[in-house]
């Protein structure tokens, strides 16, 4: 029992629709201060309208219930869940930020936490060179502590040339780039992390990665909550996963990765003839459903780097005359537009049965691990005859491109290609 650092048990938020919460961070003290005239408005309205009251003072809902878990010192487990989980709610509870309703949490040791790094600390009159020492000390940093490593701090987050600039003047990025600086360099002996991975730019974030791996390396306990399956992957040997508020499982991180794409991140399969409203008005080719399957046939839940896919696509035509058909797949990633597979690569369809499905076939699947959408659009003699803007989204899990199974790392590349290597003596 001495070297566990964290025990949790049986550990429960509840919160009443319409009240507010007496633990606030900074942030929320400043947003409820100046909702408060509001609230007030509201609660008149409650008071004397009964039609206003649905979300009065015996409306309850449980952010967590009945959690219980153990981290060891030193161990990196990781948070996995949906939107809504309660993987917030739970660092809010162990960082002391709020109270439990039930249960309680002890933890052994100096802790810091990287919650909502980018959720505004800092003082916008103050220059950068001052907020250093003002976002320490909200991060409880001594001040000998942030004297001692603000030479790290500042080449680590690659602002110096605005040092002595004011925060009022900062890109919204550089204001990310110096808060999470300064939390980086806490020295808790343990670490609570929520979703810092989504802040700056892509080399920032590969140095956030790079940082948060020198930490695990020195021993450190850390519980790391995050979408970024990967980033999990790459530092936690071991995973919770919550679901509506409870454990729905811990065990080693493939494994519970693996169930969390089973449960909770397949792919989005409403079909198509249930979005008509999403696709063009009056379309002369009608997209009814959109699936997956691999090269021996089978449905697939999600999607893995390097193995055979189809992408099949079920219409019906609401005109005979349709031809030369031409079908285009724009395969997006956080709204960026990667690849386009389109028939007019290859042939367009002089003609097509009245219903039916068209299959597009990729051998050894080259993209990333990540999430992905799909737009489709399709054409008939070079007029559009249909659209759906986000057909489907799908999760993409690391499998196996390359021979030796290694992949790279996620924010260094986007799209996979085979290639091989030679060395000729001259």
């Amino acid at each position: 029992m001495n070297d566990v650092v964290i025990q949790v048990e049986k550990l429960g938020k509840r919160y009443r629709v319409g009240q507010l919460e007496p633990y606030k961070t900074l942030r929320d003290a400043v947003v409820n201060a100046v909702a408060a005239p509001y609230h007030a408005v509201a609660s008149s309205l409650r008071r004397r309208h009964p039609a206003f009251a649905t979300a009065g003072s015996d409306n309850f809902f449980w952010a967590l219930r009945d959690i219980s878990f153990e981290v060891r010192r030193g161990e990196v487990v990781g948070v996995i869940g949906r939107n809504g989980a309660g993987k917030t709610t739970l660092l809010k509870l162990l960082t002391r930020i709020t109270t439990p309703t039930e249960g309680q949490a002890r933890i052994r040791g100096r802790v810091g936490a990287l919650l909502e790094v980018t959720s505004g600390f800092g003082h916008p009159e103050f220059t950068g060179r001052e907020n250093i020492y003002l976002i320490g000390a909200i991060m409880g940093m001594r001040q000998s502590e942030i004297k001692q490593k603000f030479s790290e701090i500042i080449e680590f987050s690659g602002i110096s040339r605005y040092l002595d600039t004011p925060m009022k003047r900062y890109s919204s990025g550089m204001r990310m780039r110096l808060v999470f600086s300064v939390a980086a360099h806490l020295d808790p002996e343990i670490l609570l992390i929520d979703e810092v991975l989504a802040v700056g730019d892509v080399a920032f974030q590969q140095k956030c990665l790079g940082k948060m791996e020198d930490v695990a390396r020195e021993g450190r306990t850390v519980l790391f909550v995050s979408h970024d399956m990967s980033a999990i992957q790459r530092l936690c040997n071991r995973s919770i996963l919550l679901e509506n508020g409870r454990v729905q499982n811990i065990g080693s991180t493939s494994d519970i990765i693996n169930e969390y794409l089973d449960t909770s991140l397949k792919i989005s399969n409403t079909p198509l003839a249930e979005r008509r409203h999403e696709q063009i008005k009056d379309a002369r080719l009608i997209f009814n459903n959109i699936e997956f399957r691999n090269g021996t046939g089978e449905k697939l839940a999600y999607l893995s780097s390097g193995e055979d896919t189809s992408i099949i696509l079920d219409y019906e035509c609401e005109d005979e005359e349709l031809k030369n058909v031409r079908i285009i797949y724009n395969i997006k990633r956080m709204g960026e537009w990667l690849v386009t597979l389109d028939t007019e690569f290859y042939q367009d369809f002089k003609e097509i049965p009245a219903k039916g499905r068209i299959i597009c076939n990729i051998p050894k699947l080259p993209l990333m691990p990540g999430y992905y959408s799909i737009e489709i659009r399709s054409y008939s003699q070079r007029i559009i005859v249909n659209q759906i803007i986000e057909a489907t989204t799908f999760y993409i899990k690391e499998g196996t491109y390359f021979k030796n199974g290694r992949m790279p790392d996620r924010l260094q590349a986007k799209i996979l290609v085979d290639h091989n290597w030679e060395v000729e003596g001259v």
